[in-house]
């Protein structure tokens, strides 16, 4: 039961483990099915604090259920967004964490379909705290779709992804900040300890101003794990990440990504 994060688990680490599935087994005794390694990863989202990682936990158990009654999203649920090819696969950065592609400026919020969410934060009107994904389809559900495709790559012995963000040819008919907000609070609420770094590249002056109405939205930790890469830096900062065999050929590597779309196809065969 080794992970990477933070090093491996100690006794006392596990035994806190050992207290939270007990908690959270009370309560929902579908968390019997929860494994030991996910567990830890919502005891460390929450500094090993029991009471509330159970809380965040008994929240994600209901949502999954809610949101993905079927326990994966179809694929031609979120097909709108597949044909955009908007995400792609990547190799493996220097440590053995899958590389998640993901490029903004194919995402146009004017074709996005997202469904009715019931908003839990006091913050503004951006906050979509998601607790049911209609359908399993929309924005929502292909970001559930893509996860868990990106989580199902990781390693035994791994818990983590990296996501190299490029934000070349972004502009306003791409912003689309009640999407990206979405996005992040379902990986950070929902898929906690998943994201081990997310690279921001080729990023335009115009898309700080989002970032600044996003930002509010990241907790601390997450927040930690989002990296501004300038352009003079990037060559420099990917071969420090990456080795030159699993470096996208788009961004001078030797890797050709697949497509979220093709993935899914390729796992298929």
């Amino acid at each position: 039961m080794a992970g990477n994060r933070g090093g491996d688990a100690g006794e006392g680490e596990w035994l806190k483990v050992a207290e939270l599935r007990a908690t959270v087994e009370a309560q929902d005794p579908h968390a019997k099915e929860v494994d030991n390694l996910t567990l830890r990863r919502f005891l460390r989202a929450r500094d090993h604090n029991v009471e509330k990682a159970s809380a965040m936990l008994l929240k994600a158990l209901r949502w999954r259920r809610e949101a993905v009654p079927g326990g994966s999203v179809p694929e031609e649920k979120v097909q709108s967004d597949l044909d955009d090819d908007k995400v792609y696969m990547g190799g493996a950065d220097r440590t053995g964490r899958p590389i998640l592609l993901a490029f903004p400026a194919k995402h146009f919020s004017a074709k996005r379909d997202m469904p009715k969410f019931k908003s839990t934060s006091p913050r503004d009107s951006y906050s979509p705290t998601i607790m049911t994904l209609p359908s399993c389809g929309g924005i929502e559900g292909y970001c559930v779709y893509l996860l868990d495709s990106i989580c199902a790559r990781i390693p035994r012995g791994q818990e983590k992804f990296v996501c190299i963000v490029d934000l070349k040819g972004w502009g306003y008919s791409n912003c689309d900040i009640r999407a990206y907000i979405a996005a992040i609070e379902i990986m950070q609420n929902y898929y906690p300890e998943r994201l081990g770094k997310a690279l921001m590249i080729h990023v335009p002056y115009m898309f700080m101003k989002a970032w600044k109405m996003i930002y509010p939205f990241i907790d601390n930790v997450t927040r930690d794990k989002f990296v501004f890469v300038d352009d003079k830096s990037l060559q420099e900062v990917l071969h420090q990440e990456i080795d030159d065999s699993q470096i996208p050929d788009t961004l001078g590597g030797k890797l050709a990504p697949v497509s979220l779309k093709n993935n899914a196809r390729i796992n298929l065969d």
